[in-house]
């Protein structure tokens, strides 16, 4: 893409800031399509260039950028969506901030990357509401949990005839909370039936022994239906599974180990699913002992098991046939 011209947006629940880098124009807009028609008109007739010259770049800050980023989409307007912590680290040291300025910084970190940033594609819509549902679950699933948690100490430490209330209103929680996780659950299961592409993606993954509806959905929804990573080493890096070297020169040379910038959730259900598989898949548990013997660590190698079983997720998947085990047919 030849881009001439960046358009930086600073993204407001009600208002949107955008600041034209070139010529430094300022637009206030409302954060709606009413708004969005207003800064397309108003950066042609500040601009003069076509419509795929000119690149709209904004920090992902969910709800509040999705509007925006469906109209652009709609409209077929090149964007970019930037990472709030990629922009915050590229801006170094700074003073001050509004919306301006942040608009403006956006701008001009987007115009000096922009021979090499891609511009955004968005998913497809099954994958959006999957998304969103997954958040929704998870919100659920911790409430639900500390609800357990909370009525567990307090049967062991008091009698339920003495405090019927405080036993009784967390108990209906509770069962209300797993209702409405039964329901998404549901509402899940129907978004991949409905698609028989994501229906295909989520059957070869389940298929690799240990590996869960959840921990399938997740993959499924954050690599866009496969489409946002070509290889299962970025998605690693992504989870924060992927080792790096640690060393300069002669004087400084740590240990391989893995970045903590990472998508913790994937990361801790591929933890799961790795342990899983040292106690109940044959093939990872005599793999896991023989490394141990060999003095290496344990963590060091359920993350090897981790990158093993993502590198299957997406072989399954790329070749479109489920995952044969091959031990099963040693002799």
């Amino acid at each position: 893409m030849d881009v001439n011209e960046v358009v930086g947006i600073d993204v407001g629940k009600e208002e949107n800031e955008g600041r034209i880098h070139s010529s430094q124009e300022v637009l206030t807009f409302k954060n709606n399509k009413k708004g969005f028609k207003q800064l397309v008109s108003w950066v042609f007739k500040n601009t003069m260039l076509d419509s795929q010259q000119i690149l709209y770049a904004f920090e992902h800050t969910g709800l509040y950028s999705f509007p925006l980023a469906l109209f652009l989409t709609e409209n077929k307007y090149p964007f970019v969506l930037l990472p709030g912590l990629e922009l915050k680290r590229s801006m170094g040291i700074t003073r001050g901030k509004s919306d301006k300025i942040d608009a403006k910084r956006i701008a001009r970190y987007t115009y000096e990357k922009r021979e090499s940033i891609t511009p955004y594609e968005m998913p497809m819509e099954e994958v959006i509401q999957l998304k969103r549902l997954l958040a929704l679950r998870e919100r659920l699933v911790k409430q639900c949990s500390g609800y357990k948690a909370s009525l567990g100490e307090y049967k062991h430490f008091l009698t339920k005839k003495d405090n019927v209330a405080l036993f009784e209103v967390q108990e209906d929680m509770i069962k209300v909370l797993v209702k409405h996780i039964n329901k998404v659950d549901k509402e899940l299961a129907n978004i991949i039936k409905g698609n028989g592409r994501l229906k295909k993606m989520y059957e070869l993954i389940v298929s690799i022994k240990c590996v869960g509806p959840q921990t399938a959905l997740f993959i499924i929804a954050y690599t866009n239906g496969f489409t946002r990573f070509e290889k299962s080493r970025k998605f690693a890096s992504y989870c924060g599974i992927a080792p790096f070297p640690y060393q300069s020169g002669t004087s400084i040379r740590g240990r391989t180990k893995v970045n903590n910038l990472a998508n913790k959730k994937i990361k801790s259900l591929l933890d799961l699913c790795a342990k899983s598989s040292i106690q109940y898949n044959m093939e990872m548990k005599i793999y896991y002992e023989k490394r141990l013997e060999e003095g290496k660590t344990k963590m060091g190698t359920v993350n090897i098991i981790r990158n093993k079983i993502l590198s299957r997720i997406f072989a399954v998947v790329q070749r479109g046939t489920p995952y044969v085990n091959t031990l099963g047919y040693a002799d």
